[in-house]
């Protein structure tokens, strides 16, 4: 769990704000507004799986509550996982919501498990899914085991009444190497 305020957060951006580009592959993989939950699925042909690595109450940080509109050092839901594929940690997944708002919609982020909420948040039409921030996601936020300079990351804000959720996704490495190897790239 990422409890650090001290990093600064990186200026979180839409595509239009980008400069330069990367390349169309990341670019694509940035920007697809599709469920990222499907699209693993698909590269991995069935064989994703989700690992919770922490799940609880914690203070939120600054960049994620000024995104949900939320008073500095305001108190959320905090999901870290890892989304696999064959078993290998493909992307490094931060959701968070304020406490307030989840206790009184229902949406039971606690309950979830080795599900995916990608997949929660895509299948209930109420949700209206906020432009994509890409950014170069800190290496003191992510896990240990995760640990690299200059990965992508990407997050957005999915409403529904008065609750929003953030979903962060940062794309690892191996992500990059299955989709390099995948026969639809080469």
């Amino acid at each position: 769990m990422q409890h650090s305020n001290a990093c600064p957060a990186p200026p979180w951006l839409i595509q239009s704000q980008l400069t330069p580009l990367p390349d169309s592959l990341t670019l694509d993989w940035l920007f697809d507004e599709g469920s990222l939950t499907r699209r693993l699925t698909w590269l991995s042909n069935d064989g994703f799986s989700v690992t919770p690595l922490f799940e609880g109450w914690d203070t939120l940080r600054s960049d994620e509550c000024t995104a949900l509109d939320l008073a500095e050092g305001s108190e959320g839901w905090v999901r870290e996982v890892y989304l696999h594929g064959h078993n290998e940690a493909w992307v490094f997944a931060r959701s968070v919501a304020s406490r307030a708002a989840l206790q009184g919609d229902g949406l039971h982020m606690d309950e979830l498990g080795s599900r995916s909420l990608g997949e929660l948040l895509f299948c209930d039409q109420a949700f209206q899914r906020r432009a994509i921030e890409v950014c170069h996601y800190p290496e003191e936020w992510l896990p240990q085991a995760a640990k690299a300079p200059g990965l992508w990351g990407r997050r957005s804000r999915f409403d529904r009444g008065a609750l929003s959720v953030l979903v962060a996704e940062i794309f690892l490495p191996s992500l990059w190497s299955a989709v390099g190897a995948h026969p639809e790239n080469r």
